[in-house]
């Protein structure tokens, strides 16, 4: 994960963090700003209720208008400062008015009526007052910005050993789900929070799933060499049944799917065991593959075989022709006629023109005594082929082609573990 990713915990820490700076600054920004304008409009009343009442006492001494103040006739007010004097609710009080008419000035007026039938009025200038108030605001955003650069990336750093732990987790989940199940987290640091009881939730959980693969590969190898001496047992006396005998025949063909079955299961656990290592030779690939074709059971029923720019591939042959076979015996048993094996530099394709295949097999992979069709075949030749493959270091990639039809494609382009 970049530093930049935009997307990384780290940045949505650091974004978190800001927008509560952010929150907080404009909350006391705005408390701020309200008690300093308040503090301003109180000076300013106090200023010309002052002017006002000194004006007032003048006005009734000489009959004059004062020198500091304004004295008009109703028509004469500005109809703000004329809708504040309707508006005053005792006779002997004032009415106040900011005036912002004119651009850069900030007046307060004071007016109260008269005798005569008029109204003496004071203003004082507020540009003092609201210019300060202007320089606050702009000073405090300052701040919050400047504030802002600081804690976003000591957030992001902050969070940095945390983010080191998860990444960490997150490869060994990668780890563990690529076959090495002895992978663990372990503990990093001192620290004992959330990140670390995943972590030890996670290594729980793959100590769990390592017992339980373990146990169910014991457990297949078990069952199948066990089955092994009752199986000879069972081959032995159907070899004695007469040849002519309907039921015979039926005994000795389900002996010899049992027989199958064993076997595969043998394999399957020696694959699972990791006691599998190729033999490597020199090999035409297309001669091995239309070899194999040729000697299948189902080599005359509709099994067609394409070579086009075949190469010669260090690989193990017994186990090429291993996983071909199951291959074409899959496409036959699930699939549709005709099936299709082409050969084209180091990659094999199996194609049949059937319904394709399964979606959960194709999302997860075979899985073992999974066939997609009730009752036909135990499920275990796509595993093989499979464990075959990664024993071989090849990529085997099952697909749907796009016109119809499953598609398994074999790519020998990768070094196999060798003997």
């Amino acid at each position: 994960m970049g530093f930049l990713n935009l997307r990384a915990l780290r940045w949505k820490v650091a974004a978190l963090t800001a927008t509560a700076c952010c929150a907080v600054a404009t909350v006391v920004g705005l408390l701020v700003h309200e008690a300093t304008a308040e503090h301003g409009r109180r000076s300013g009343d106090e200023r010309v209720s002052t002017q006002l009442r000194v004006a007032e006492v003048e006005f009734e001494r000489t009959g004059k208008r004062p020198q500091a103040a304004e004295l008009m006739t109703p028509d004469e007010v500005p109809e703000p400062l004329a809708h504040a004097l309707a508006e005053r609710r005792q006779a002997d009080t004032y009415a106040l008015w900011y005036d912002v008419t004119e651009p850069n000035w900030y007046w307060l007026w004071a007016a109260m009526p008269v005798e005569g039938d008029r109204v003496l009025a004071v203003r004082t200038d507020m540009s003092a007052e609201v210019r300060s108030l202007q320089l606050l605001d702009r000073s405090i955003v300052k701040a919050v910005l400047a504030a802002l650069v600081v804690v976003v990336p000591l957030a992001a750093l902050a969070t940095e050993p945390m983010n080191r732990r998860l990444r960490h987790g997150a490869r060994t989940a990668r780890r563990i789900a690529g076959g090495d199940l002895d992978a663990r987290i372990g503990r990093r640091g001192r620290a004992r929070d959330e990140v670390t009881e995943m972590s030890a939730a996670m290594d729980a959980m793959a100590g769990a799933l390592q017992r339980r693969l373990e146990s169910e590969k014991r457990f297949t190898a078990d069952v199948a060499h066990e089955l092994r001496t009752p199986l000879m047992g069972l081959i032995t006396s159907a070899g004695l049944l007469a040849d002519d005998d309907e039921a015979a025949g039926l005994v000795r063909e389900r002996v010899g799917t049992l027989r199958g079955l064993v076997e595969d299961l043998l394999e399957i656990s020696r694959l699972d065991a990791g006691a599998e290592r190729a033999r490597l030779d020199e090999v035409p690939l297309g001669e091995l593959v239309t070899d194999v074709v040729r000697r299948g059971k189902r080599s005359g029923d509709g099994v067609r075989v394409l070579v086009d720019g075949a190469e010669v591939v260090r690989t193990d042959p017994r186990r090429v022709e291993r996983i071909v076979t199951n291959l074409v015996a899959n496409a036959h048993q699930h699939g549709a006629a005709p099936v299709t094996v082409t050969v084209t530099g180091s990659r094999i394709v199996v194609r049949d023109q059937g319904p394709g295949f399964p979606s959960g097999l194709l999302a997860t992979g075979p899985q073992r005594f999974r066939t997609g069709a009730t009752g036909r075949g135990h499920g275990l030749g796509l595993t093989i082929a499979l464990g075959q493959a990664e024993v071989l270091g090849a990529r085997l990639v099952f697909a749907n082609a796009a016109d119809g039809g499953a598609e398994a494609t074999l790519a020998l382009d990768r070094s196999p573990a060798v003997t």
